[in-house]
């Protein structure tokens, strides 16, 4: 699908995951290429660096490797008692890789167990629930994925249905049943790559320009959820939770 696009000679082409983008860079270096919501850029090596890009490929960036001793955190403000951590995600999107050592990385800094756990296909999906279940963890991270997306309200329910303490990539997966969500805000970023269009279109060049970053991450929790698991949600973290479905 890369190769088609590069030969319909377009003037700007956006990738919305790291895999595109790294299918789009394969095919193409001398077409700018827009980035929309890779995990990480620099390390996934679509850009030499966030200032400086160097290349054809600019754009927005999630800046997932930084967030999981974040959310191990807030995982920890909902069971304090948290000993043992669940990381679930798909090893074999590069980007999610990063997230998932920069995870257990976090994990071990706070002095926590981490139990990795990789799904690679949807194949994979039910037994990678399994080796999550069956970890006993205290609480689990799931990371930012699309296979995973597609499938977060089967994730979701077998959390719950097993009685384990989540927190998931954003928004969606918490109104899709997950307990709690931490991340940026996926539309925003979206729009801000509307912005690198703009400027190529009027000449600019990918090269020059730098790679954005979010600014505001979003707290979601799923109330529901909460009940369900016998949970009973901090005050000190509602007042910081920006969105709570009911």
């Amino acid at each position: 699908m890369a190769t088609e696009l590069v030969g319909l000679k377009v003037d700007v082409i956006i990738g919305p995951s790291t895999q595109a983008l790294l299918a789009l860079q394969q095919a193409t270096s001398t077409i700018p290429i827009v980035m929309v919501w890779p995990g990480d850029p620099v390390g996934t090596g679509l850009v030499k660096s966030l200032a400086y890009p160097g290349a054809n490929i600019t754009g927005t960036s999630l800046v997932y490797p930084d967030m999981g001793g974040k959310r191990l955190q807030l995982l920890k403000e909902i069971v304090p008692t948290m000993a043992r951590v669940a990381i679930f995600g798909n090893s074999k999107n590069a980007s999610t890789a990063v997230d998932m050592r920069a995870a257990e990385a976090a994990a071990r800094l706070m002095g926590l167990q981490a139990y990795m756990v990789s799904v690679g296909s949807l194949d994979r999906l039910e037994n990678g629930l399994d080796e999550m279940v069956n970890a006993k963890p205290d609480g689990v991270i799931v990371l930012q994925d699309a296979l995973i997306a597609v499938h977060r309200e089967r994730i979701a329910k077998v959390a719950l249905q097993n009685r384990l303490v989540s927190i998931f990539p954003g928004r969606d997966y918490v109104e899709s049943g997950g307990l709690a969500g931490f991340g940026p805000n996926l539309d925003s970023i979206a729009r801000r790559a509307a912005v690198y269009v703009d400027k190529i279109l009027k000449g600019a060049k990918p090269a020059d320009l730098p790679v954005e970053q979010p600014t505001h991450f979003e707290l979601s929790i799923n109330m529901k959820t909460a009940r369900a698991l016998g949970l009973s949600i901090p005050p000190t973290l509602l007042a910081r939770t920006d969105e709570i479905f009911e």
